[in-house]
């Protein structure tokens, strides 16, 4: 099991501390409902440096990205980064991932933990341009410092305006005493903030600056608990469990990052699914009844016939309600429509509502 640079700091905090990717992670330091408002309502710290991360440089690594990748990515300027897939030969998903437009002629690919030899060996495998790939997953460690009060938290740190980095932009600058971070308006919460890309060797000096300067605004360590939480009250999706290798792009309302003016891996079945329609859909609902969805539960209709799957679902700790993600067939995926979850042979009822359920 890897662990990260900052593996006994979290430790030094009292960390729940479970596997996770192959990483030695942390879960929880408080308790996830705590941790959940902390980022919520002011600013929180994770840290994700298990991500995976991947230079292309060269004349042709745009039309490599171009061919593995849904999304257009020719529309991005440097400074810029845009939400996309991977998408397989079968119709399915290798992975999601943030393409990041560096310099002209280079990209930085940000994959899912879980994926990274997946995600290597299929890119490369389609990498006959020539493009240089370098797999800097292990030398690199990534902050996100997520909440509404981050940019004020983390202001002095830096000598850039972080209030002007718009969503999805970046900026390679100063901060916390090091030169060329990568300070990226991303995040999976929610609630505004930023991810720092560093080396390992940086990652420490960053982390410690980053607890004074945020102390004043009651900033805290978050575990991985609570940013499934966060994610899940966006509705965004993890791979694993909302997509998967069996599940496309179309039937998980990922739509919008599927643009079919390119040419990509499995272009022409994915666009005639969209011409002929999907026979499943992704769809948020929330539960009628004090009750907890759980994945892999299953979902029926009121004859108690089985019309899906659970994908995701938890207590919203925002809402005080159960909530979830799941896939249901075409007829049961209208906003409103009434499905049951079934939880130990009961059948409780939940209706399926449009995201993101949280709203600020």
């Amino acid at each position: 099991m890897k662990n990260t640079a900052l593996t006994h700091i979290h430790e030094s905090l009292g960390a729940k501390m479970l596997p996770f990717a192959g990483y030695n992670m942390p879960i929880t330091y408080e308790g996830i409902n705590a941790e959940h408002e902390t980022v919520r309502n002011s600013v929180g710290v994770f840290d994700v440096s298990h991500m995976g991360e991947f230079l292309l440089t060269g004349p042709n690594a745009l039309a490599l990205i171009q061919k593995v990748t849904s999304n257009d990515a020719s529309t991005l300027t440097i400074g810029r980064a845009q939400y996309s897939c991977l998408p397989n030969n079968d119709g399915g998903i290798v992975d999601d991932l943030i393409v990041y437009k560096m310099k002209e002629e280079q990209y930085l690919l940000v994959v899912n933990a879980s994926n990274i030899e997946k995600d290597w060996n299929w890119i490369s495998s389609h990498n006959d341009l020539g493009v240089e790939m370098k797999n800097l997953s292990d030398d690199y460690s990534l902050l996100a410092i997520q909440g509404p009060k981050a940019v004020e938290a983390m202001q002095s740190l830096s000598s850039i305006d972080l209030s002007a980095i718009a969503y999805y932009h970046f900026e390679v600058a100063d901060f916390a005493g090091i030169e060329h971070v990568i300070i990226s308006a991303t995040g999976y919460t929610g609630s505004g903030g930023f991810e720092i890309y560093c080396k390992n060797s940086e990652v420490e000096q960053i982390w410690n600056k980053v607890f004074e300067a945020g102390a004043a605004f009651g900033i805290k360590p978050i575990g991985l608990a609570a940013r499934d939480t966060l994610r899940l009250e966006m509705g965004f999706c993890l791979y694993g469990n909302d997509i998967n290798d069996t599940t496309s792009p179309l039937e998980a309302g990922l739509g919008w990052i599927t643009k079919f003016n390119k040419d990509f891996t499995n272009s022409e079945n994915l666009k005639k699914q969209k011409e002929e329609g999907v026979t499943k859909k992704l769809v948020a609902f929330e539960m009628q009844e004090r009750a907890v969805p759980r994945h892999d539960y299953e979902i029926v209709d009121a004859s108690g016939a089985v019309i899906g799957v659970v994908t995701s679902g938890t207590m919203s700790p925002s809402m005080n309600k159960g909530i979830g993600l799941g896939y249901v067939t075409v007829s049961n995926s209208a906003v409103d429509s009434a499905i049951f979850i079934r939880i130990r042979k009961n059948d409780v009822p939940a209706k399926v509502v449009k995201l993101p359920f949280y709203k600020k």
